[in-house]
């Protein structure tokens, strides 16, 4: 793994691991936290769903598994900042990591859909939103305060949404959110809340930090150090995006036809409907063969073979959705001052001999 810090744990693969894999091996799955990860004995875990709700619900994992029907739900999850490095090239980004393309990962999830819980409480009309608390105390916030975040009641009550307890058929990881973490399918990692210890039923958004402050696009111009909550475009639903996974930046290979591989995903309940590929910075392109969307929610992964010359090489991809959007040219057109939402073309510079 790419380590970007050891406290909080921050960590991606390189982008070859990820090659040819429709689901991510979990010890090649990325890590995204904002404070220490939490310890928690699961026989001792309690979820409390209050609120705006008819029935205040507190559950142990044993009452999730009993009173729910159990399902799986195959999602992708993507950070807000994958390819930050990208964005990083146009302008530094001071205090934040330079993700590469591999901040990004799919898995099978087991749990129960929120859904189920939600209506076991009983929502009431003017609930809104669905705010997530988690214990982790991040002192990325000021004041330092646990982890949360909240996603509207539409998204909350889709059947792919969901409180998860097991990743790839085995209980999940500490470090990935054990023992039971929120999924939410099409939006950015961050509304995928980790440890989940309360769920909460209001009419407003959640005011955490993560939610009304962090995690929102500002103007390029602006200072982060200095903006209040509510500022800037909240990120909910992942933009269109692509990457080229092999072969990696900055490898040396033979000249020659050569098998080009990577990821597409669109976000939210789209599918990717096109992949190009070009050698001469986008002047022609080459379509390349897309995998068949598995369902929504979940990246296809993507091949071509070109004749690479010797001498320096740039491959560049992007994609299209279902819709007809298309990913921007240039990361400076994306550029903003916490480096969020990179999806320009991508591109990965090669040397042939």
């Amino acid at each position: 793994m790419v380590v970007h810090e050891r406290e909080p744990f921050n960590a991606e693969p390189p982008r070859i691991a990820l090659a040819g894999l429709p689901e991510t091996p979990v010890d090649a799955f990325y890590s995204r936290n904002h404070g220490p990860v939490p310890d928690i004995d699961a026989a001792a875990w309690r979820l409390r769903v209050d609120g705006l709700v008819e029935r205040v619900l507190e559950l142990s994992l044993d009452d999730l598994r009993a009173r729910f029907h159990a399902v799986e739900v195959v999602a992708t999850l993507e950070c807000a900042g994958n390819r930050r490095a990208g964005l990083t090239e146009v302008r530094d980004i001071p205090g934040e990591a330079a993700w590469g393309a591999g901040a990004i990962a799919t898995a099978r999830w087991s749990g129960v859909r929120l859904a189920d819980v939600l209506a076991a409480a009983g929502p009431a009309q003017q609930a809104r939103h669905i705010a997530f608390a988690a214990p982790d105390v991040s002192r990325l916030a000021d004041p330092p305060q646990p982890y949360g975040g909240s996603i509207p009641v539409g998204k909350a009550l889709g059947p792919e949404v969901l409180l998860a307890w097991s990743m790839n058929g085995r209980p999940l990881p500490r470090v990935h959110g054990g023992p039971v973490r929120v999924v939410v399918p099409g939006w950015i990692g961050a509304r995928s809340v980790k440890w989940l210890t309360g769920i909460t039923a209001q009419d407003q958004p959640s005011g955490n930090y993560f939610q009304a402050t962090a995690y929102r696009v500002l103007p390029a111009e602006a200072d982060p150090s200095k903006v209040g909550p509510g500022e800037g475009i909240s990120l909910g639903p992942l933009a269109l995006n692509c990457a080229v996974l092999s072969p990696e930046d900055g490898a040396c290979l033979p000249s020659g036809p050569t098998e080009i591989t990577g990821y597409a995903l669109a976000g939210d309940d789209r599918t990717v409907a096109r992949v190009d590929v070009s050698l001469d910075g986008g002047g022609s392109w080459v379509q390349a063969e897309l995998d068949e969307a598995p369902g929504p929610w979940v990246w296809q992964h993507w091949r071509t073979r070109l004749p690479l010359g010797r001498g320096a090489v740039e491959v560049t991809a992007r994609a299209w959705d279902c819709t007809a959007a298309a990913m921007p040219e240039s990361p400076a057109q994306l550029w903003n001052p916490k480096g969020y939402a990179n999806n320009s073309w991508d591109r990965v510079r090669l040397t042939c001999r």
